[in-house]
């Protein structure tokens, strides 16, 4: 998640990072950025790195969107409360990989990847989900993938249609729900 104006930044190339207070340990390689509400971009993390609040340079400030060290603490401060100076902060470097609001039509998953689906569904639709659609959902984001997810729910590879129509059914309610733009 990312407050409205880093995320207008983070689109536009003006934020190549995002710094959290404590020791944060992502547990995917690319992740959904969320913002305004909505899921924006799906983005690679490039590195990770661990640092104290006090060792901050203007560089990490200007890689984050923000003109000192200090309007960076502010926004820190804003954020978690009380920081000090020998507080553990994490920097986390982000490229773009694909910007949501830019999706392919003629693609079968408007370009987004089977797993992409399944985050969104289960962070946005758990209301409208149907109990295999969860089930399923679920799988894909444990497995990865259309295969193996048939493979762990149904025991075969014959069953991927079964997967495939539950992601079309659920993209379309991601649409439908204005979860994400066309």
């Amino acid at each position: 998640m990312i407050k409205g104006e880093h995320a207008d930044k983070l689109l536009s190339g003006d934020k190549k990072t995002t710094i959290r207070l404590g020791i944060v340990k992502p547990r995917y390689e690319e992740v959904i950025i969320h913002g305004h509400g909505r899921p924006l971009a799906k983005a690679r993390i490039v590195s990770v790195e661990v640092k104290k609040v006090k060792d901050l340079t203007i560089e990490d400030a200007k890689r984050d969107g923000f003109n000192s060290v200090e309007e960076l603490l502010d926004a820190l401060r804003k954020a978690y409360g009380v920081v000090k100076k020998n507080d553990l902060v994490t920097i986390i470097t982000l490229d773009i990989v694909k910007r949501l609001d830019k999706l392919e039509r003629t693609h079968p998953y408007m370009g987004l990847e089977p797993v992409d689906i399944a985050r969104l569904a289960l962070r946005y639709l758990q209301d409208d989900l149907r109990d295999e659609e969860k089930r399923i959902m679920e799988a894909l984001t444990r497995t990865g993938s259309i295969r193996s997810a048939s493979i762990t729910l149904y025991g075969s590879l014959e069953s991927r249609w079964r997967i495939r129509r539950a992601l079309k059914r659920v993209l379309k309610l991601l649409i439908q729900k204005r979860i994400i733009n066309t």
